[in-house]
């Protein structure tokens, strides 16, 4: 079965360079729905029924900027399970440092250069490699197989799989299997993530003239003492947890804490602005915190935290507000798409694979917390430490490899 995906090797590169050379950059959220039309051209040729479905109302849905969401699906001879694969395609912005053009598609090295190339549109081509690799050698195969490309995975995946999710579209009566192909090397099978809980932390005082600073009361410093406080008692006591479960690199295996931002006083003024800053106290000052979550842990040290600085700190007032959160998630070892993946691995690349957990998240907690799927992994070509970077690759034999083991997983998942 796997064989037949590997005559496809100059079809994989072209198909990962022409959805590289889409910037379907997130935020705004562009060219979703033309990178959705251009995918379903390829599907559709191959005898899938195709979907193409805007997640109206979704956070940042707009006419001007679209979530919009690919479904493909092909049935079988006869009924059985279904297996999905499952990518974003959106990508994050550019930033500075580039030798190549972002959105070139360039070929150099054996490798597809580009934003997105390794997170993750390489892993969604090998994907659409390998299911019409299988439906052309095997259309007499028992169940479905679905492809989707979905949206907004890099802002929490709410105009996309969550959205999905919500209505059905991963339910496990409909679906049985999904692999999603993020960049976590060809030979490991990544059971799933860390939880994230990210929060806006805003220090209170009262304004006043910067010459008189003593009526008013300074927000600044009080984060400051917020931030000394996390810096003496919080962050030594986070490094000290460890997890179970197996997350890289090694140093995601501890609780961690990022200062995502920090803003306080005058906001800054347009580019080109030439005049002085008023001379006040500030009466407000926010940071925003991104906190990663083990599985074996809660989320309660920071709003003890504030209350340890309140205690010490008189006029000290403090607002938390949450903005995201998701726990930790893991599929179990023994679950079909593990062992499968697992067995396919061994004999397209030799060795047996490792098990991996992902420091960040990605669209398999709306799987799993929406869905009610846990039979979900992560499986695809790529190495996770280009993902966001400049000049991000992906491997054009890592990607055959990749779609030569999906191919295998499907035939071993359909044929029985």
């Amino acid at each position: 079965m796997h064989r037949a995906a590997t005559p496809r090797r100059d079809d994989l590169v072209a198909l990962t360079q022409a959805w590289v050379r889409i910037p379907t950059l997130n935020p705004p959220g562009r060219n979703y729905r033309g990178i959705c039309e251009f995918l379903a051209t390829r599907p559709a040729a191959k005898g899938f029924g195709v979907e193409m479905i805007r997640a109206a109302g979704a956070p940042a849905d707009s006419d001007a900027h679209p979530r919009w969401n690919l479904i493909a699906r092909h049935e079988g001879a006869e009924p059985g399970e279904c297996v999905h694969f499952n990518g974003h395609h959106d990508v994050v912005e550019v930033g500075y440092g580039w030798s190549v053009d972002p959105f070139g598609g360039e070929v150099r090295d054996g490798r597809v250069y580009g934003r997105g190339a390794c997170d993750m549109k390489g892993g969604i081509a090998a994907a659409v490699i390998a299911a019409e690799a299988f439906v052309e050698t095997c259309p007499d195969y028992r169940g479905a197989v679905e492809i989707s490309a979905t949206a907004d995975e890099e802002s929490g995946g709410y105009g996309g799989v969550a959205w999905l999710a919500e209505r059905g579209w991963f339910d496990p009566d409909r679906v049985q299997h999904v692999i999603i192909p993020e960049p976590l090397n060809k030979d490991r099978i990544c059971l799933g993530h860390r939880g994230v809980w990210w929060a806006e932390i805003e220090t209170q005082g009262r304004i006043a003239h910067g010459s008189m600073p003593f009526p008013g009361d300074c927000a600044v410093r009080h984060m400051g003492a917020v931030i000394a406080e996390m810096e003496e008692t919080l962050f030594p006591l986070l490094a000290g947890r460890q997890t179970a479960m197996p997350v890289v690199p090694e140093g995601a295996r501890s609780s961690t804490l990022n200062i995502n931002a920090i803003h306080g006083g005058e906001p800054e003024q347009e580019p080109g602005y030439t005049g002085l800053p008023a001379p006040c106290v500030p009466d407000r000052c926010r940071i925003v915190i991104d906190r990663r979550v083990l599985i074996e842990e809660d989320i309660a040290e920071v709003a003890k935290l504030m209350e340890r600085v309140k205690a010490r700190r008189p006029g000290f007032a403090y607002e938390i507000r949450k903005l995201f959160e998701v726990v930790p998630t893991m599929a179990p070892r023994d679950a079909p798409v593990v062992t499968t993946v697992a067995q396919a691995i061994t004999h397209v690349l030799g060795r047996a694979p490792d098990f991996v957990v992902s420091p960040g998240t990605y669209d398999q907690k709306h799987i799993d917390r929406i869905g009610r799927l846990k039979n979900c992994i992560a499986y695809g070509p790529g190495i996770l430490d280009l993902a966001h970077q400049p000049d991000e690759w992906a491997s054009i034999d890592d990607m055959l490899d990749s779609a030569r083991v999906m191919a295998r997983v499907l035939g071993m998942l359909l044929l029985r």
